[in-house]
């Protein structure tokens, strides 16, 4: 990391970008942790558990288009804050009221979807404030606040036990309140954002061929990461007998490790270019998860393998994110929304299928055999669209490295 890094943008902003972030994604995928309690007690089917752990990560994608056009309109900051505010009503409401059926934990997952959609406030909340040459690094930070999934996969499961899952919920809203008050002291939207634009300007986007190359991409590297996230739990208990606990412990070095190089992968795309780094890292998750399908025999043997497809996740969408402010930085608010959204049902299709997979064919290979293949289509698809960024657009907007 350069030291003019340091001396632009705006710190407590990056801070308090992060920490929303961070814990808004720890109530997200709270339901994969605590999966194998709420399962047990609601005597759910496996394609049960997994649309279950997957209801949050469809509602956080569907939710980012609108919360992305409402931060173009009305900052960041001011819709970060009322997203926070009905996140915790609707954690303090579900834990008042308790929840005691499949379709509860359903409703329950809306209220979490809505906690992932923050991802869409805290990207352009980090971006507008640092200059194209640092925003693989700005967003790598602030979107490393997706390590809130170690948190829910450490913790959650310890307390489910000790104190009940319902009563996780309810504790869930506490760290929320924090972050609510660290963000409305610290937050502040920088005066270089772009005007707000009308509705037919978010269509046009999508009339844009650069702008569905980055949605596809994301949704193998963010879609892969938060899938994971969401169901590793839940695999690990049924694919090798370990307690909940120690389930949860396996899935937070897993997490932890895509979550920590987050930063990294977009320093990394700053150096050597975004579509450099995410071709390498592309290969290596598509040969990860190809062996992870294959039904590896013991957990000591499949843990170096998860940490090695999430590591080549978590470097990827630090890289993701490193170009699309250079394509799109006077639209990164919708483009965020967008990307965002696409991310997040690639991570529902993954965490899905896993539980349909396995009610279907009695194994998880057919769920992790199909997301290999798609991370080695989207090596073949960066593999044709570099040579006409490097030469079109990369040189029009005066990007960075590509």
């Amino acid at each position: 990391m350069s030291k003019s890094f340091w001396r632009v943008g705006h710190l407590p902003t990056l801070f308090a970008a992060f920490l929303y972030f961070d814990l808004s994604f720890m109530v997200w995928v709270l339901l994969g942790p605590l999966g194998v309690a709420v399962a047990k007690e609601l005597h759910l089917a496996p394609a049960h558990k997994g649309l279950m752990v997957a209801t949050p990560v469809l509602a956080g994608a569907l939710l980012r288009l609108p919360l992305g056009m409402l931060v173009d309109r009305f900052r960041a900051r001011r819709v970060g804050i009322g997203a926070q505010v009905v996140v915790i009503a609707g954690l303090t409401s579900a834990w008042s009221l308790g929840i005691h059926s499949f379709a509860g934990t359903l409703l329950l997952g809306l209220v979490f979807g809505l906690a992932g959609a923050s991802f869409a406030v805290a990207l352009p909340l980090a971006s507008g404030w640092y200059p194209p040459e640092h925003q693989g690094t700005a967003l790598g930070i602030a979107g490393a606040g997706n390590s809130g999934t170690v948190l829910a996969a450490l913790f959650a499961p310890g307390l489910a036990v000790a104190v009940g899952w319902q009563n996780v919920v309810g504790l869930a809203a506490v760290p929320m309140c924090v972050a609510l008050a660290v963000f409305l002291a610290l937050a502040k939207d920088s005066p270089n954002a772009p005007p707000p634009r009308p509705l037919s300007a978010y269509v046009r986007l999508l009339r844009i061929g650069d702008a569905w190359w980055f949605m596809f991409f994301y949704s193998v590297t963010f879609g892969g990461f938060v899938g994971l996230a969401s169901s590793l739990t839940i695999y690990f208990n049924d694919q090798y007998s370990l307690p909940a606990v120690t389930a949860g412990y396996c899935t937070a070095a897993v997490v932890f490790i895509g979550s920590l190089v987050r930063p990294l992968g977009g320093a990394v795309a700053d150096r050597v270019g975004g579509v450099r780094a995410l071709s390498l890292m592309y290969a290596i998750a598509a040969m990860a998860f190809a062996t992870v399908a294959t039904g590896i025999a013991t957990i000591w043997l499949a843990m170096p393998v998860f940490l090695l497809g999430m590591l080549a996740l978590g470097m990827g969408n630090g890289a993701v994110f490193q170009l699309v402010p250079q394509r799109f930085g006077r639209e990164i608010g919708v483009m965020t929304g967008l990307v965002g959204m696409t991310g997040g049902l690639g991570g529902f299709y993954l965490a899905s299928s896993l539980g349909f997979s396995k009610q279907l064919t009695g194994s998880y290979g057919c769920g992790f055999l199909v997301f290999a293949l798609l991370s080695a289509t989207a090596l073949v698809c960066i593999s044709t669209v570099r040579r006409r960024w490097r030469t079109t657009w990369a040189q029009a907007y005066g990007a960075a490295r590509v």
